[in-house]
């Protein structure tokens, strides 16, 4: 199957064409601002590189960061509703209540408390109360707001009070847009309520950015099906992208982890990603990101849907070296997308992390000639300096003692010495477009996050159960029914709840149908 894997990122967007398992082209083109440009001509020079005829291409991968950008600079964000089933319980702390005062306004901040809501074991705290929610659809509808988020206490154990509130307030708008708490967090009301609240302010943006990557891909001349790459390292059709646009977030770290994983085939390991302005690190599990255990913020916002457990630093091929001696810095600034321009080995006047190692040797890369009136001694001392930032930021990523590898990959990786310690360094073939293979090599996923009672059922019925919800996931996500299996589970018994309640995560994935 010939796919082409791209991954947008602040700096480059990078692009591979894939025959099964074989890389028969990789390219780099700067990132424009527009985006689409920058994906249309990667994609362009992979083709002409490769050689592959268009009609050929069976399907591209594409991992954008233009979502998780829209939060951070609190841009195309609309005017969501959110709609708390709770009461009489959960009023002291208000949705937003957390929000930086900026992105509360982004989005409205308008809320509204209605009767429901579940006890953990799915009793009911209280009933819907039909004419309170044609109240709440009046006010919504006068304040001129058709996208609405819906929360509701514990629906990740039970959400049948989300979807009749949801039936409810259709009825009077029906031209209103709905996101489901109980479909993005996990369990913890308030973090839960953030997601939901973000996805549905980004479903605008979602639908013109699924068309514009339907135009960017026409114009280039491909007709083939396009999936956009999710933060666990799988993938969603163009439908579940429009509808869950939140779980892209963090996606460009992930797809590299999973492209070093293929290209160096280690399932176990540290990643090391460098690109021009950060290094993001993070640890593979099976060949899959480890995921974040905690509330993630994103722009300021506690959020508890999944995320990989990502460590970045402000350290690049662009950094900036200031200074000398005890007064030197590495960083934070960097020259970014200007490194060509910039650069001493570029023909610039700034000296960046890529001139000391140009400088000192360690990789050929531009006019190590024009390096040679720095002091050697200075560019020993940053080199030292970058070695321990990322000495440091690796040790914080390992929770074990074992010796596993550490996958440097990233166009700045070049930055890393052979060995760290006592593990070492390994740097795949393509690594500097590991992002694209990444992105290139995503299968379909499913998962579960919920309390199961154990009082009327068994813990085998409640795995199968679990099983069977993420499987139908997976298959609404387009994967082959037939290629599903299990990834990850673990359940753990809650002793402090009653009733033998017991919390069951479970993930699935598989193979691309079609």
């Amino acid at each position: 199957m010939i796919r082409i894997g791209v991954d947008v990122g602040g700096t480059n967007t990078d692009a591979v064409l894939m025959d099964g398992d074989k890389i028969l082209a990789g390219v780099k083109s700067p990132t424009t601002e527009d985006v689409m440009g920058g994906v249309a001509e990667s994609i362009t020079k992979v083709l002409d590189q490769s050689g592959v005829p268009a009609d050929q291409v069976a399907a591209v991968m594409i991992g954008t960061t233009h979502f998780v950008n829209a939060v951070v600079e609190r841009r195309h964000m609309v005017r969501t509703a959110a709609v708390r089933l709770c009461l009489p319980a959960a009023q002291c702390l208000p949705p937003m209540v957390d929000w930086p005062d900026d992105i509360r306004e982004a989005v409205g901040g308008k809320y509204w408390l209605a009767k429901g809501g579940h006890e953990f074991d799915g009793r009911e705290i209280n009933a819907l109360d039909m004419t309170e929610l044609d109240g709440i659809a009046a006010e919504i509808g006068a304040a001129g707001i058709d996208t609405i988020a819906i929360s509701s206490i514990f629906s990740p154990v039970n959400d049948a009070m989300e979807r009749q509130a949801m039936e409810a307030l259709q009825k009077r708008l029906p031209d209103a847009n709905f996101t489901l708490s109980s479909e993005i967090g996990r369990l913890g009301i308030l973090e839960r309520e953030n997601a939901a609240i973000m996805n549905a302010s980004l479903r605008a943006l979602s639908a013109k950015t699924v068309q514009a990557f339907t135009k960017a891909l026409a114009q280039v001349g491909l007709t083939c099906p396009y999936y956009i790459t999710q933060n666990d390292g799988t993938l969603m059709n163009r439908d579940f992208v429009q509808a869950y646009p939140v779980l892209t977030f963090a996606s460009g770290p992930t797809n590299s982890m999973r492209g070093a994983s293929f290209l160096s085939g280690e399932s176990d390991a540290i990643v090391v990603d460098i690109g021009g302005t950060t290094t993001d690190v993070g640890a593979l599990v099976k060949g899959f990101p480890r995921q974040a255990s905690t509330t993630v913020d994103v722009g300021g916002v506690r959020t508890n849907f999944r995320m990989p457990d990502v460590y970045s630093i402000a350290l690049g091929g662009g950094t900036i070296v200031a200074g000398e001696g005890d007064a030197m810095t590495v960083g934070p600034r960097s020259t970014g997308y200007r490194i060509l321009q910039d650069a001493l080995v570029f023909g610039g006047e700034t000296l960046t992390a890529t001139d000391v190692v140009a400088g000192l040797g360690l990789a050929d890369v531009g006019d190590a000639s024009k390096v040679a009136g720095v002091d050697k001694t200075r560019l020993e001392t940053a080199k030292t300096m970058i070695d321990e930032m990322v000495h440091n930021a690796v040790e914080r990523m390992r929770v074990s003692p074992d010796p596993i590898p550490i996958l440097a990959v990233g166009g700045g990786s070049i930055l890393m010495p052979d060995t760290m310690g006592e593990l070492r360094v390994v740097r795949p073939n393509h690594y500097s477009v590991a992002n694209a293979v990444g992105a290139a090599i995503g299968q379909i996923s499913g998962e579960v996050d919920r309390i199961f009672s154990l009082a009327s059922t068994t813990r085998e019925a409640a795995l199968a159960e679990a099983r069977t919800e993420a499987t139908n996931k997976a298959i609404a996500a387009g994967a082959h029914p037939d290629s599903i299996e299990l990834l990850d589970q673990e359940d753990v018994p809650l002793a402090y709840l009653p009733g033998g309640a017991t919390r069951i995560r479970l993930k699935v994935v598989g193979s691309m149908n079609g």
